[in-house]
């Protein structure tokens, strides 16, 4: 048995035997105590989010990083936040995850280690947030929900886009039948170099996040960044620590960093499920002659699914051009919902150039936008909400682990589309993928 198999084993054992266990007496002042894994950029602002909208319910008792910076930066948000309050640190996540003073932890590390780290999480009887994707494999996203629905506890996969209440309206328009039956989704999203790229970089590239200046492997822990992946003998890097989402080992790239926000909310407005087959096509296109580019994932990358029932979506990313940013068109019979870099739903009537046609709908041309129309900056804090929520029995987590993996499959077909050149057909009974 190989050690990648042999360590997934004894996970899974280690989190299917632990028995479900109640939430441990909270803290004097009746806050959940949080354990905050990976503090990194996506860290950072995720804690953010947690304190903007539930602050009064949480205290965050720990924080762990394994690059010593972003520790600290984890650390100053928690004392920003709790005045007089200082959180113990810790490197090594397990460490962290025997720590009796905490009750729910947030996962924000890279891909390829959620799976270690949820399973952990898990046997140690935690409440989990789990950034998406699930995990970095299909088959270790199915050994998750397994776990995580044994347990008893409460998994939310940070697949935010489902808290956004543009798209919760744009729900209940489907549903109510305004703009008809709905066959095709549109999904895209266009950047022109990675908002967090450092803007005086002469040639920007996708994911190239800008490398601490004292960032050394004295102050980054190395092996144990490589713990989730297939390659271990690799000497230090700090392109493949800090700009991660560029290789194969730690990263699914544009399809399981982006597209699978947008399959997901397809999946949550049109009432659908997984795909049966997907047709992945790209490559690295953008900034591909310069010197020394070692990325791995395309920025370029085009997918096609086909649903049971008649279901068609058709996605698209390109890292050159941001001229139509991102977005998901809803293509019905009597009309279209379009929502836009997730701020604005737009609402046009079918049909629009059969002249001299009445509309097929009587829903009028709508138009709304998330700041002003709902008062909502930002879904990822109401989507963390909802998970602290669910933790204390008060609401329904919006995606747990289930929801989470039916997110992350149609973006590992992407993956194993592109990097065969062929199509790939999903079996849902046997979990299994099959290539033409």
């Amino acid at each position: 048995m190989s050690d990648h198999f042999a360590r997934r084993e004894f996970l899974k054992t280690a989190a299917l035997a632990a028995a479900p266990a109640l939430l441990k007496s909270q803290s004097p002042n009746d806050r959940l105590r949080v354990g905050w894994i990976a503090t990194g950029s996506r860290g950072q602002f995720v804690m953010k989010q947690m304190y903007r909208l539930s602050k009064d319910v949480v205290t965050v008792t720990a924080v762990c990083d394994t690059y010593q910076g972003n520790l600290n930066s984890g650390k100053d948000i928690v004392q920003s936040n709790e005045p007089g309050h200082t959180p113990k640190t810790y490197v090594g996540y397990r460490e962290l995850l025997a720590d009796p003073n905490v009750d729910v932890v947030f996962i924000s590390s890279p891909e390829h280690l959620h799976y270690p780290m949820a399973m952990q999480a898990i046997a140690a009887g935690k409440h989990i947030y789990l950034e998406k994707p699930i995990a970095h494999t299909i088959e270790e996203g199915v050994e998750i929900v397994a776990a995580s629905e044994k347990s008893g506890k409460v998994l939310q996969v940070g697949t935010q886009n489902r808290s956004n209440k543009l798209y919760i309206r744009a729900k209940e328009m489907v549903q109510n039948g305004d703009i008809g039956e709905v066959h095709y989704v549109r999904a895209f999203w266009y950047r022109n170099f990675d908002a967090q790229a450092d803007p005086t970089k002469t040639t920007p590239a996708a994911w190239r996040y800008v490398i601490p200046a004292d960032a050394t492997p004295e102050n980054t822990d190395w092996q144990r960044f490589l713990e989730g992946a297939d390659h271990k003998n690799i000497a230090f890097s700090a392109e493949r620590y800090f700009q991660w989402r560029n290789y194969w080992d730690y990263s699914g790239g544009i399809s399981t960093d982006l597209l699978v926000h947008q399959t997901d909310i397809s999946n949550f407005v049109c009432d659908r499920t997984v795909p049966f087959s997907c047709m992945a096509s790209g490559g690295v296109y953008q900034w591909g002659k310069e010197a020394h580019d070692d990325r791995e994932v395309p920025d370029t990358l085009s997918a096609v699914y086909e649903y049971p029932d008649r279901f068609h979506l058709n996605y698209s990313c390109y890292f050159g051009n941001d001229q139509y940013g991102y977005g998901e068109q809803f293509m019905g019979h009597d009309g279209t919902i379009e929502v836009m870099d997730r701020q604005n739903l737009h609402f046009y009537p079918q049909p629009k150039f059969i002249k001299g046609h009445s509309p097929f709908t009587k829903q009028s041309e709508l138009h709304l936008n998330y700041l002003k129309d709902f008062n909502q900056p930002d879904a990822t804090a109401d989507h963390v909400h909802n998970f602290l929520m669910a933790v204390l029995g008060k609401e329904k987590a919006i995606a747990p682990a289930r929801a989470g993996q039916i997110a992350a499959i149609p973006g590992h077909l992407a993956t194993l589309s592109y990097q065969r050149n062929h199509k790939a057909f999903w079996d849902p009974t046997n979990n299994k993928v099959h290539y033409s």
